[in-house]
């Protein structure tokens, strides 16, 4: 049934067949039962002898007579071997006959022995198929057909203008769209254009969204496919797709063929070991001799999208197929906060609105993030009551985003809350009596649908692009002020630090195998990272032996910055105490708040100054979009990293805590995955050390 819920045409076929066999089988026989009268053989005889019959028919089965005058009814009677038959017919003088059987034609019998039956089966079978393919989410009978969306020029309405924080891909993709508007001049000078580029770069960055643009910009036809779409269950259909694909694209040029996630048909052929997908491979095989055999000249471009650059085939990447890899990365401050604004020309916002503060607070979020931060302010101010996104709603969306919701109905016991808070200070304090480190921002211990119990949030003044091995280690000594404090105050320890021992490890380990940070490796590189856009798993590249001394070494960096934490907190303990109690009396402090308590100063007058300058600054300072930003990186302390295994957010680390403090064992926005770089931050192939100066939970 369709969406107006209409019948398909089967089943009026199905409702007509149906009515037709009752009629034939009870209404009909029911109508002509008053005029056929069923009869004994020897009441029939009977009959006959006195006359009463004017005509009879004699079958091979049954024998029918009519009755003489004005009473048309029929009798009929089975017939019985009966020699006499005839001559009492004669002698009674009625007229009969003998039915003689008609003998079908051959062509008649060929039809309904041959032709019906195939008919029938056929019919059937189709049936069969089109109800299979409406399972399997496509015509199963359509073998040769492309399923690419086509686009033409007015109906992408998307352009250069609604992409932002990208322009370094802009650029390189401006040339295509030049090529497609004056061709002539490229021609004239013997140049070609290049046949494909490849976009690459994490999810949520915008690489559909470009190649639309690129269609919007060129006002040509649109060709989208994923690479998912050719596979299928049938052998040759993947095949067959592509060049139904390009020969669409070649009666439409100019025109521009994207394919989306083409890694899941361009992966790196096998050697035809065990496993082997020879359909996939088909496809790709036959990607490559249409992009080989199309000309370039006609104005037909291929863009393909993916996140697993390194599993293509290399022969998919060569010049003359994918002449142009384009690099599609997350976004620094600058395109963050562009980005930003993009999304907010669509939304109703309010007076004093700081989007650069929303940009330094989200270091390492891609477009999509912040294209969803953006609306979650939308729906908070509805949920507010208000008709305008106000900044409150941008700082709780961020916070929404990345920790989750406020778990207002949680019940922590008042001793769990003094140690949560205990943790917090810890990191703070720890953080704020060192150098190189980025400022305390917030400060909270509400809990969060995340897992959370409470985090510190560092936002750092300045963007950094590299880090060096004393700021690294100062960010492991961050990390561990959690426990550190818990063991200083309380002389024992809890499962709050679970995540701190994760981001240490992850950090120091990265120090010593991939960013050379020590003596005794130097700068022998010991781990190699895989799926840089997709979470950067790495594997080691060293033997046991050499792998149980990084291990040591791993050991001794996380003992020392354990050490000098407990000796910061040891010197400080007057001054953790009181910040632990404003922060249970308060339960969120500000950065303000929590510096004026270390100088002996009113946290409340601190704030109220700290939102002066800031109001201030939002009407006098239009170009203080290039200040205060929080670098990017992963391996940060505790940063909490997006789920695309981007850079980690700088809201930092939320403790993932054991099970008597909190239903999940480990708080899953809490930095879990390491970010691309080679230290988690940046580009894939970064390994310079530069990272997220986040906070810790």
């Amino acid at each position: 049934m369709d969406q107006k819920g209409k019948k398909p045409l089967y089943f009026y076929y199905i409702l007509a067949f149906v009515v037709i066999m009752a009629l034939n089988a009870y209404v009909f026989p029911a109508m002509m039962k008053t005029k056929v009268s069923e009869v004994s053989y020897g009441t029939f005889i009977e009959m006959a002898d006195e006359g009463k019959f004017s005509k009879v028919e004699i079958s091979d089965k049954r024998i029918a007579a009519s009755a003489k005058g004005d009473d048309e009814k029929i009798y009929v009677t089975g017939r019985v071997d009966d020699p006499q038959l005839v001559s009492r017919l004669m002698k009674n003088k009625v007229n009969f006959q003998q039915v003689v059987p008609r003998e079908p034609s051959p062509l008649e019998n060929f039809f309904f022995t041959w032709v019906v039956p195939i008919l029938f089966f056929f019919i059937l079978g189709q049936l069969f198929m089109r109800y299979m393919s409406g399972k399997m989410g496509g015509n199963a009978m359509k073998f040769g057909k492309s399923n690419a969306k086509v686009y033409v020029e007015a109906q992408t309405g998307i352009t250069f203008a609604d992409v932002a924080g990208q322009d370094e891909a802009k650029e390189a993709l401006v040339e295509l769209v030049d090529f497609l508007h004056n061709p002539q001049k490229y021609k004239d000078i013997g140049a070609s254009m290049p046949k494909g580029a490849l976009l690459v770069g994490p999810p949520g960055t915008g690489k559909t969204l470009l190649a639309k643009a690129i269609a919007g910009e060129a006002k040509v036809p649109f060709f989208s496919i994923s690479g998912s779409e050719f596979i299928e269950m049938f052998v040759g259909m993947g095949a067959a797709r592509v060049r139904d694909l390009f020969d669409q694209a070649q009666k439409k040029a100019p025109c521009i063929v994207f394919i989306d996630e083409i890694d899941a048909i361009g992966k790196k052929r096998d050697n035809g070991a065990f496993g082997s997908n020879d359909e996939r491979e088909q496809t790709l095989n036959q990607l490559l001799s249409e992009m080989d055999g199309f000309d370039s000249s006609k104005g037909v471009i291929i863009l393909a999208a993916t996140n697993r650059p390194e599993s293509l085939d290399k022969a998919l990447l060569r010049p003359g197929r994918f002449d142009r890899r384009i690099p599609v990365e997350l976004p620094d401050l600058k395109g963050r906060e562009a980005i930003l604004k993009v999304h907010a020309k669509d939304v109703r916002m309010g007076e004093g609105i700081d989007l650069n503060a929303i940009a330094r607070a989200t270091a390492g979020a891609s477009g999509a993030e912040l294209a969803n931060i953006i609306n979650e302010a939308a729906l908070r101010a509805v949920r507010m009551g208000r008709d305008r996104v106000n900044q409150q709603d941008l700082e709780e969306s961020v916070e929404v985003i990345i920790a989750g919701y406020q778990r207002k109905g949680a019940v922590i016991s008042p001793e769990e809350k003094k140690i949560i808070a205990y943790h917090e200070i810890g990191h703070a304090l720890v953080a704020a009596s060192q150098s190189n480190t980025a400022p305390v921002h917030k400060i909270t211990i509400v809990p969060r649908t995340s897992g959370a119990l409470g985090y510190t949030m560092q936002v750092d003044k300045e963007e950094k692009v590299l880090q060096s091995k004393e700021e690294l280690f100062n960010k492991i000594v961050t990390i561990t002020g959690g426990r550190a404090a818990e063991e200083v105050i309380f002389k024992q320890i809890t499962g709050g630090a679970a995540n701190d021992i994760e981001q240490a490890t992850r950090l120091a380990r990265a120090m010593v195998t991939r960013l050379g940070m020590t003596e005794e490796f130097d700068m022998m590189g010991c781990e190699t990272l895989q799926n840089a856009y997709l979470g950067g798993d790495t594997s080691m590249t060293c033997s046991e032996q050499t792998a149980a001394k990084i291990d040591a070494k791993v050991m001794e960096i996380i003992k020392s910055a354990h050490k000098k934490a407990i000796s910061i907190l040891e010197e400080r303990k007057d001054d953790m105490e009181k910040l632990v109690d404003y922060l249970l009396e308060k339960e969120t402090i500000t950065g303000a708040e929590f510096m004026a308590i270390l100088h002996g100063e009113d946290p409340e007058e601190a704030n109220r100054k700290a939102q002066e300058e800031e109001e201030s600054k939002l009407s006098g300072e239009a170009g203080a979009a290039s200040e205060g930003t929080v670098t990017p990186g992963a391996d940060s302390e505790g940063s909490v990293q997006d789920n695309n295994g981007g850079d980690g957010f700088v809201l930092s680390g939320t403790d993932t805590v054991d099970a008597e403090f909190t239903e999940s064992g480990s708080t899953p926005a809490a930095g879990t995955e390491s970010a691309p770089a080679g230290n988690g931050a940046g580009a894939p192939a970064d390994d310079t050390g530069r990272g997220n100066s986040g906070g810790q939970a």
